[in-house]
């Protein structure tokens, strides 16, 4: 099942995917003989396509001679943060919410031996429905759908955070408190080790989001990336399976509900998210999104300003490291010094964004 892309206002991070050759990042003889051993009368001859789009992990639809799909999903092919992707931790998240209101695809298989295709990966199979990448492709969803789409989207996330961590065996995915401290470190981590520029403006939100920090109301299951993009659709409304599980964790679920409302798009925050799917007519309104999710939820959301903030500043620090792969040529050996140049001027814009956010904390 394929993961999501977006348009140019969507995550940086999905805009290499596309220069990516078709089977980079796939061992075919070796990777076949693994699928043969893991699936049941598979047809000859099996072809790999790289979906466009997705996070910085390589996810590819597999499908063989009969027309039976799966998806095959491993981490990229160069420079990258190593605990960002782990391929048995997605797997065993996804496994764990197999058999919850949570829906997720079926899984085939881990394949945690680098020998056969040069880092880990796992497969699972091919989830029919729509995936909503951009604000053109909303024009062949109906106003009625665009609805349910909002508001199912809402309802899986409260479904997702309403579940007990250690009910479903992951009780120790991460630990449970000061959530979003610690990812203020491991961001400003990546931008010390990873960046070759000294990204002031970047450090100076970060201090501000420590300062501002409110108190974590609980802990959860975080995805760490939720958006509509990010799922897939029943083309009638539902979500039909939750993707890209690579940021998932344990902590503040507050935090999944202020990337969704960046993702949203809002015109008063910088225009930075001015055409994503969710900004056209039909969708829920930024508004409808917040309070759907406080009244399923029960939650105090007084503080989610500061959650948009912290957001928006985490997906810049995302995309230096990906502006850093590219100029790394560690995105399928491709370079593109336009590209570079896009995504410097997309961080600065995100920036400009979460000051935007902060300066509505207790607004």
């Amino acid at each position: 099942m394929p993961t999501a892309s977006s348009s140019n206002a969507s995550s940086a991070t999905d805009c290499w995917a596309d220069a990516v050759t078709e089977t980079t990042g796939i061992d075919r003889p070796r990777v076949v003989a693994w699928l043969r051993r893991h699936v049941d009368h598979l047809v000859d001859p099996i072809e790999f396509e790289l979906i466009a789009g997705g996070r910085s992990n390589l996810t590819f639809e597999v499908r063989d001679a009969a027309g039976h799909r799966w998806a095959l999903r491993r981490p990229p092919t160069g420079h990258v943060l190593q605990s960002a992707h782990d391929m048995g931790r997605e797997h065993r998240i996804i496994d764990a919410l197999q058999h919850t209101s949570v829906p997720v695809p079926t899984l085939v298989g881990l394949c945690d031996d680098e020998a056969v295709n040069g880092a880990p990966f796992y497969v699972m199979d091919f989830v029919p429905g729509v995936i909503v990448r951009d604000l053109p492709a909303t024009d062949a969803i109906p106003l009625d759908a665009r609805r349910a789409m909002g508001e199912s989207l809402v309802d899986t996330l409260v479904a997702l955070h309403e579940i007990e961590p250690a009910e479903v065996g992951l009780g120790d995915l991460g630990k449970r408190g000061d959530y979003v401290a610690r990812q203020l470190r491991r961001w400003l981590r990546q931008i010390d080790e990873g960046s070759d520029r000294p990204l002031a403006g970047l450090r100076a939100l970060h201090a501000r989001l420590e300062g501002d920090m409110p108190d974590q109301q609980g802990a959860g299951i975080v995805h760490g990336d939720y958006r509509l993009d990010n799922c897939m659709m029943d083309p009638s409304g539902p979500v039909a399976a939750v993707l890209d599980w690579e940021l998932c964790t344990l902590g503040d679920v507050l935090a999944d509900l202020g990337g969704l409302v960046m993702w949203w798009g809002d015109p008063d925050a910088g225009h930075v998210m001015s055409d994503v799917p969710t900004v056209a007519t039909g969708f829920p309104t930024t508004d409808e999104v917040i309070d759907r999710y406080a009244a399923r939820s029960g939650r105090d959301l007084s503080a989610l300003p500061y959650y948009v903030a912290f957001s928006t500043w985490r997906l810049a620090c995302i995309t230096e490291g990906v502006r850093i792969r590219y100029e790394k040529g560690a995105m399928g050996d491709q370079e593109s010094n336009e590209l570079v140049d896009y995504l410097g001027e997309r961080i600065d814009r995100l920036a400009d964004s979460a000051s935007i956010w902060l300066a509505r904390i207790g607004a």
